[in-house]
């Protein structure tokens, strides 16, 4: 099956991921499927949540931070700020504080620990992952394709969501239980108990939100997960690996795309050594792919003579992609 069938057979999956190893042309393969199908008619919105990638250079557009922009008709793109997020989050941190306990102003011993919670390792993933649900429970788009980050954060971001939801089905549990005995006092207490039980509705919210997320990510119907490779034999062992993990977290994974194909034709013309050595070193790992992938392997995509830029290599990409 083409990669152009895959789509066509399943109109309702409408999260679309691209992940693999970084630098393979992820962020290529999100902008020319986005652009593919907004000329189809679709309202499409890509973006990307790793901070490495730039839809900003292929775009040839300045988006970075400034929520969906759009491209052209139908075609929407998103780079997500981690670190305004990050500011957002403190904000709301202390907001939820100030209603909570009736502040006026936060305790100088608490600013600081918010302070110094933002520089934890987790709180940009966190930042992120937050920011993904945000887009994806808009509904606004008929497609979301995800730019996502190389592989071990990809997987990092799925198990966030099952520690996350563990987690808050522990801290709500001790809430409730608490509950019980809040019961015996609840007339001397009653302040007391209207506090805690916006900080248990605080918990499930989050939960739901959560649950949201995972579970679009999973959900066979209406996602798909394609892995982008080259022919190497490092990333062939890598990609192996991943897709092995994450179908532990029950992610449908829809296929395979070979990147950076050197035309095969090239090997009957005059070239030069070095090349001809690439060739036979690529054939036996094309080959190894097939072995190992089969028919999942969806598309092979040859190495461009430039840098895809602009829209107008992007819709070259896309045909490729696709067919014109």
């Amino acid at each position: 099956m083409s990669l152009r069938e895959v789509f066509e057979k399943n109109p309702d999956r409408r999260y679309i991921m691209f992940g693999g190893k970084g630098g393979l042309g992820k962020t290529t393969f999100s902008a020319a499927t986005a652009y593919w199908l907004a000329k189809q008619g679709k309202k499409v919105l890509v973006f990307s949540v790793d901070p490495q990638a730039s839809l900003s250079d292929i775009f040839e557009r300045d988006i970075f931070g400034k929520g969906a922009i759009e491209i052209m008709p139908n075609l929407f793109a998103q780079e997500i700020d981690a670190d305004q997020r990050i500011r957002n989050y403190q904000e709301e941190i202390r907001q939820k504080i100030r209603d909570m306990y009736g502040m006026e102003d936060i305790p100088e011993e608490i600013e600081n620990y918010i302070q110094a919670a933002a520089a934890e390792p987790a709180m940009e993933e966190s930042a992120i992952f937050d920011a993904v649900v945000d887009i994806v429970v808009g509904g606004q788009y008929d497609y979301y394709i995800y730019d996502l980050v190389p592989l071990g954060h990809a997987l990092y971001y799925l198990s966030m969501a099952s520690v996350y939801d563990q987690w808050i089905d522990k801290i709500t549990a001790l809430r409730q239980e608490m509950a019980e005995y809040d019961k015996v006092a609840a007339v001397m207490r009653r302040q007391k108990e209207t506090e805690e039980d916006k900080i248990l509705d605080e918990l499930q919210y989050i939960k739901q939100r959560i649950n949201t997320s995972s579970g679009i990510l999973t959900d066979k119907q209406k996602t798909a997960f394609f892995f982008v490779i080259i022919p190497e034999e490092m990333i062939i062992l890598d990609t192996q690996k991943a897709a092995g993990l994450f179908a532990k977290f029950n992610v449908p994974i829809s296929g395979y795309i070979v990147n950076r194909v050197i035309p095969s034709e090239l090997a009957h013309q005059q070239i030069p050594e070095y090349l001809k050595n690439r060739l036979a070193m690529q054939k036996t790992y094309l080959e190894k792919i097939e072995r190992i992938f089969g028919a999942n392997t969806l598309a092979r995509i040859p190495e461009f003579e430039r840098d895809i830029t602009g829209l107008a290599m992007i819709e070259r990409m896309a045909n490729v992609m696709f067919g014109s």
